[in-house]
């Protein structure tokens, strides 16, 4: 069983926080630090993105910190082993959000294998399209971890397509466009869901736009997860990476 299966057994259907921040934002050594201080402020499962010069999912406050790690340096050898040493601190679910040519440019078995190795348990792959997927997925078995598929509003019939061969948990886009805060949602939303939980056995996550912890509760009611990643950065930026103000952030955002 995966860190990610059994955090969603333990939960006994309270639903997962899960927060993003940019590996090496502001600097590679607070990685750590950082991940830490989540985990203690309450979330479930941590997302880790992998900064990538050409983030097309991204909105402005991913761009700006992917932009920020690359120019302080950096690499993914040095994400591999900041992941390592969190390994010997903490248990929680990590998840890379990764672009496929970082996967692709250090060999996609070569990729995955690290990623079992050093105790990665998933990866959300933002611009692998489902008709692509080959290359990885015997990988993904063979070195057990998990390929969270992400599906959007739009993606009605192809919904059990995109799911299959999928793992960990379903990351549900809430709205069109790219990352970051919304001042609201689309009220159909709910019976997006509904139709993506008829075609998946693994749990629901909500992401894209969620900032509040009044948006934290309302997803919360719908899905079995709720993600939030630029609302994270942004305090990570405001105070260069504070671990106390982030973990004073998630607890708000939980509710803690």
């Amino acid at each position: 069983m995966s860190r990610i299966e059994k955090k969603f057994q333990e939960l006994k259907g309270k639903s997962a926080f899960i927060g993003y921040i940019t590996a090496g934002d502001p600097t590679i050594e607070k990685t750590k630090e950082l991940v830490i201080a989540m985990e203690k402020g309450g979330c479930d499962i941590v997302e880790l993105g992998i900064p990538y010069s050409d983030p097309v999912a991204d909105g402005p406050v991913i761009q700006a910190a992917a932009q920020r790690a690359l120019d302080n340096g950096t690499t993914v050898d040095k994400i591999f082993e900041e992941v390592e040493k969190i390994r010997k601190d903490s248990q929680v679910p990590l998840v890379f959000l990764v672009y496929y040519n970082t996967i692709y440019s250090r060999g996609v078995e070569n990729f995955v294998k690290e990623c079992s190795k050093n105790g990665v348990d998933g990866l959300i792959i933002p611009d692998l399209p489902v008709e692509e997927r080959e290359e990885i997925l015997p990988y993904i078995k063979k070195y057990n971890v998990d390929l969270i598929p992400l599906v959007a509003p739009n993606s009605e019939e192809r919904i059990p397509k995109i799911i299959e061969n999928g793992g960990g948990f379903v990351y549900c886009i809430s709205s069109f466009g790219v990352t970051g805060t919304r001042e609201e949602f689309d009220s159909s939303i709910g019976n997006y869901l509904e139709k993506v939980r008829k075609s998946s056995h693994l749990p629901l996550a909500v992401g894209f736009g969620i900032s509040t912890r009044e948006d934290v509760e309302t997803f919360e009611k719908l899905a079995d997860g709720v993600i939030v990643g630029s609302a994270l950065v942004k305090v990570v930026e405001k105070n260069n990476g504070d671990f106390v103000e982030l973990e004073k952030k998630v607890k708000e955002l939980c509710g803690k």
